[in-house]
């Protein structure tokens, strides 16, 4: 984990979610089901959906503009935008490109979407940090936002029943006070056990050569080999990631993991051996949101009341790849 030549301060946050709730009593109507069966195995009671045209750029268009609004930068001052995407609603142009373009921003600034699935948020910070550190950009805007309802088989009930739609925002900038709020990161794959979650492009090979096999187009995960993987991996990321930042679990103020499953919560929550007010979890709400979840979870714990700003928090996440990581970060006050 290598230090940031200049120290980086998150500015603003900001989420939205659709307004369209489906419930599990609603799933019913679906599929062989029931309220009690998805929240004992999940903790999820609804998620929220894209409904009509919405998608994921009108979500991740009003995010943004809440986190940049809580920064106080104005659009020309954004030299950098990083969408971390992986159900966009195309696949190109890119989830930046056209949230750049639905914001005004008036500079030909760099926008560029990463794939690292519900782990997007934190290898955005990462990413960000190099380039602010190195002295390239000096305010990069990251958005996570994914439209996960239209991607995943309804007839499903392994998978459908988990996600939802939203997207979360994030302004980082170079600390102008010498105070870094990124005390730790901490990113990694192992792309050998990628087939745990997985989702084929649909296509055709050119009708002149030998057709492809058709694949399965819909997500697809192997839910108790992902749920062993994390419990037993996630939990060393998140000591490391704490000791690096020199500290020690209780110095730390808050829990904020990717909200995949209420179990993985707790199992994180028991490895820390934090109270219930330390850990924040909507997932009972929300669903999985992919990266978004983590910047959705910080922004509603605040207004909220329950994640007190002038506080240190560890972000840690998982998803597809498979991916993970973890940051111990510093929350100012006005941050959201």
């Amino acid at each position: 984990m290598s230090k940031s030549v200049k120290p980086l301060r998150i500015a603003g946050v900001g989420y939205s979610v659709p307004e369209t709730v489906i419930t599990n009593d609603d799933l019913t109507k679906l599929y062989e089901t029931s309220d009690e069966w998805i929240y004992t195995r999940t903790g999820i009671k609804e998620r929220r959906v894209v409904s009509g045209n919405e998608d994921a750029i009108d979500l991740g268009v009003d995010a943004a503009r809440k986190a940049i609004d809580k920064s106080g930068f104005k659009l020309d001052e954004i030299d950098c935008i990083i969408a971390a995407a992986s159900a966009p609603p195309q696949l190109y142009p890119g989830l930046s490109c056209d949230i750049q373009a639905r914001l005004g921003i008036p500079n030909y600034i760099p926008s560029f979407d990463l794939t690292a699935a519900c782990t997007g948020l934190i290898y955005s910070l990462q990413v960000a940090r190099g380039l602010i550190g190195s002295g390239l950009y000096k305010t990069v805007l990251i958005i996570a936002a994914d439209n996960n309802s239209r991607l995943v088989d309804w007839k499903d009930r392994g998978t459908s029943i988990l996600f939802g739609d939203g997207a979360g925002a994030m302004v980082v900038t170079e600390a102008e006070d010498g105070v870094d709020d990124i005390l730790s990161l901490d990113i990694r794959a192992d792309g050998q056990i990628g087939q745990y979650i997985y989702m084929n492009m649909p296509g055709e090979n050119c009708p002149l050569v030998e057709p492809c096999d058709p694949v399965e187009t819909h997500i697809r995960m192997a839910g108790r080999d992902v749920y062993k993987f994390v419990v037993s991996t996630l939990p060393k990321y998140v000591d490391l990631a704490i000791e690096e930042a020199g500290m020690t679990a209780e110095d730390i103020d808050y829990l904020i993991p990717h909200q995949a499953n209420q179990r993985i919560i707790e199992a994180l929550q028991q490895r820390l051996q934090y109270p219930d007010e330390k850990v924040i979890s909507n997932i009972k709400y929300y669903g999985n949101t992919s990266a978004a979840s983590i910047p959705i979870a910080l922004a509603e714990g605040v207004e909220q009341g329950k994640i007190k700003l002038g506080s240190t928090a560890i972000l840690c996440g998982f998803g597809a790849g498979m991916t993970w990581g973890a940051a111990v970060v510093r929350l100012r006050e006005g941050i959201c």
